[in-house]
This record gives structure tokens, C-alpha cells and sequence, in this order.
């Protein structure tokens, strides 16, 4: 049954929704307070990362957060402030910080990603997109034998897993990349990965939808919602008025401030992470994290991309000069021929990613609200898992079987 369909949020879960309900035949909105061209879907580190098994909330982490929170140059920094939502969602991470949470967590997070990276396959081929899309893997590289030691373990769990990883010694890093000069020890290739230029496949896929007669209304701030008989009744923008037979909450780092109006208690905070653009040739050729300083670094479509940090201090788009200087530093240390220039800095960008205190998404619908699906909360992985989202919301919307058990993802889970 066709049904009207109104999305709040056009980052890569908004549009991948759109894609897959509009192929489902919905007649789709998508409502979104920017102009749609930049924050955390177009400054990410492109990365498809079926590696990545591991979530944000493990053991050891919160101590590290602790330890890391007088340093705003550390990889892990949350600005201290009393803010009753921050406090709720820190001891809720505190709790999710366990053995039980990485081992409930590590099938579900792998078994989302594999089917993103392979949804993205599929999108490109089936409607000939351009965007550039990579198998050439994922390198963690280290500079100690403890790191090195603690990413070998991690890759041991993926391997059973049924991944692809390789270990690798420094003389068989550098036949890999000849022409960069390196400072580490080591490192693992997760041979599953793949990486994107993220701003190319977004302008390609707004494009399409337009096309397939997806509306778009940009710039329209959600303000508030009436709801009716436990179904969202009305959404009401700065400028206008709107209804639908479904609504999908999307909005990334806002998506807590939109569910409190309908008494759905989503612990949310915004990540900033911050990106560096370099186009010039600096010898990289596989997308690499510095392990330690946990640093992203990708050859995209003309340029190199030096992404990382989470920045955990509210919502805003302030540029902190020093998490910027922070990933050019852990570049020069592992690559010491690698100098980013202070142009290449004064045109960094940054984006928010929203958290959830076990590192989990939220997919699906809550009991507060019969016509309301939530797609939000992927931390770092928003980027890797968009399709697959988009899809399992095109299912959970057309009453079909979901490709994956939502389980681990309900939004009214208990922490």
C-alpha cells in the first residue's frame, strides 16, 4: 500500500531512506532544517567498515574519557558541563562500557555494515552512479607494540567473524605503499573495507531522487508536533504545516530534541568530528587509521582526507583550532614527510555525529509512537551503515520482513 511518507533529516539515513521507500513506490518528503550541503554526511572519513566490530562503549574507554577530558587535544574529548542530558547519557555510557555490550553488539554492528558496503555496490550499478567506491581495504597502523598487540586481538574476533584480515610487518606495509615513508610498527589490513568520496555520492543520489519525485524542503526548521491517538498527527516547520500516513525521525544530533516533544527519551549526544583536505599527492594509496591517535586518512576522488577526533561539547559548529592542529600532528608523527599546510587547516570543516551510550544505532519504531520509525544514533558509522538503514526503514514502513533482527537497535532499549 502507497503511503506518504515525511522524513525529518536529509543526511545519508534520510536519503538512503528516500531511496529505498520511493523504490517501494511511498510518495517521500524530506524536510531538513540546512541547505543540505555540508555538516557529519559530506566531512566524514568515507570509510565502509565491516572492521569496525567493535562499539564506542567498551571496557576501559570511560577511564580513558576521564583521563583524556582534561586534554582537548585527546582523541576522546567530552567538555565538562552540567547539563542533566549529558549526565544521563555519561552513566549510561559508564554502564555500557562493559564485556556484555561489546559481545551483544559485535555480530549485529558487522552484519549492518557488510550489508551497507554491499548496498552501495548495488546502488551504483543499478542506477549508474559515478561516485567512487573502493576495495582496497583498511590499514591500522601503529607505533607501539601494545597498540599493535590490542589491534592483532581485535582482529583475531574479526577473523572469526568470518572478515578478511591480514597482519602486517613494516617491510610488507612499505611494499604495500611504496611511496609513503612511514614511522610504526606495523599494522592490520582489514581487506573487507571499502571507502567513498561522501560529498559525490550525496550530490548524485539528491540528484536521482529529485528525479523519482522525492520532495525536498530545505532551510524548514521542525519546531513541534501534535500527536493523535498515539500517531504524530502534525509537524509544524517556521513556515508551514504538514501531515503524512509515516513519519522517520533522521535528523542525526537532533533527533533527541524532536523525540522529547513526543515523550521518547532518545540519550543522544552530538561527536564533532573535524575533517583536513589536502589535494596534492602524498604517496597514500589505502585508506589508513593511525591506531593511537585515532586519525582516519582516505584518498578520495582528487584529494587526501585526514578526518577524526570525537568532540562530545553540544551541538554547535565551531571550528576548535585545537583538534585541528591535534590530527595534523598525529599525521606528521607517523608520516614525517607529511606536513599539512596552515591553508589546508583554516579550511577545515567539521560535522556531528550522533551517539548513543552503547554505540549503537537506534532503528526502529517505539511504543510511544505507531507512525513514527527512528533511524539515528551510528556514531562514527553513519556513513557505513546509511543503505542498509535506509533499507531496513523501507521495510519496517512497508510492513515487509527485516533483512536483519532489530533487536539490538530498539530505540526503547534500557541502559
Amino acid at each position: 500500500m502507497t503511503k506518504e511518507v515525511i522524513i525529518i533529516g536529509g543526511g545519508i539515513i534520510g536519503l538512503c531512506s528516500a531511496y529505498y521507500l520511493s523504490k517501494e513506490g511511498h510518495q517521500v518528503t524530506v524536510i531538513d532544517q540546512s541547505s543540505m550541503d555540508f555538516g557529519a554526511s559530506y566531512v566524514n572519513a568515507g570509510y565502509l567498515t565491516p572492521s569496525h566490530i567493535i562499539p564506542l562503549a567498551a571496557p576501559g574507554v570511560m577511564k580513558k574519557g576521564l583521563k583524556w577530558m582534561f586534554n582537548p587535544a585527546s582523541p576522546l574529548f567530552i567538555k565538562p558541563r552540567l547539563n542533566q542530558n549529558l549526565l544521563r547519557w555519561a552513566w549510561a555510557f559508564n554502564k555500557s562500557c562493559s564485556i556484555k555490550n561489546v559481545e551483544r553488539s559485535i555480530t549485529a554492528i558487522k552484519d549492518i555494515n557488510l550489508l551497507g558496503r554491499d548496498l552501495y555496490a548495488e546502488i551504483k550499478q543499478q542506477e549508474k552512479f559515478k561516485f567512487q567506491l573502493e576495495r582496497k581495504g583498511l590499514l591500522m597502523l601503529c607505533q607501539t607494540d601494545k597498540m599493535l598487540e590490542e589491534e592483532i586481538q581485535v582482529a583475531e574476533v574479526a577473523k572469526k567473524e568470518g572478515l578478511t584480515v591480514k597482519d602486517l610487518s613494516l617491510d610488507e606495509l612499505k611494499q604495500m605503499e611504496p611511496n609513503a615513508q612511514f614511522n610504526a610498527k606495523g599494522a592490520v589490513w582489514y581487506e573487507c573495507d571499502g571507502h567513498t568520496t561522501p560529498h559525490v555520492f550525496m550530490d548524485e543520489m539528491k540528484a536521482y531522487l529529485k528525479t523519482s519525485g522525492v520532495v525536498f524542503l530545505k532551510n524548514e526548521k521542525v519546531i513541534d508536533i501534535t500527536v493523535k491517538g498515539e500517531k504524530i498527527n502534525t509537524i509544524y516547520t517556521e513556515n508551514s504545516t504538514y501531515q503524512a500516513d509515516e513519519f522517520i525521525l533522521a535528523a542525526g544530533s537532533w533527533s533527541n530534541i524532536l523525540s522529547k516533544k513526543l515523550g521518547i527519551q532518545l540519550l543522544l549526544e552530538a561527536g564533532k568530528g573535524y575533517r583536513i583536505n589536502a589535494a596534492r599527492d602524498l604517496g597514500i594509496t589505502i585508506p589508513t587509521i593511525l591506531a593511537e591517535a585515532k586519525v582516519a586518512i582516505t584518498p578520495m576522488q582528487g584529494f587526501t582526507r585526514f578526518a577524526g577526533t570525537m568532540e562530545i561539547a553540544g551541538i554547535n559548529h565551531n571550528i576548535n583550532q585545537v583538534r585541528v592542529e591535534a590530527i595534523a600532528n598525529a599525521t606528521k608523527r607517523y608520516y614525517p614527510k607529511i606536513e599539512l599546510s596552515t591553508s589546508e587547516k583554516d579550511n577545515a570543516a567539521c560535522g556531528l555525529r550522533p551517539v548513543s551510550p552503547d554505540g549503537m544505532a537506534y532503528i526502529g519504531k517505539s511504543y510511544k509512537c505507531k507512525n513514527l520509525t527512528i533511524a539515528t544514533g551510528h556514531a562514527m558509522m553513519g556513513w557505513s551503515m546509511g543503505p542498509a538503514t535506509g533499507k531496513l526503514v523501507s521495510e519496517i514502513i512497508s510492513d515487509k520482513k527485516t533483512s536483519l533482527d532489530l533487536d539490538v537497535y530498539h530505540p526503547d532499549r534500557k541502559f
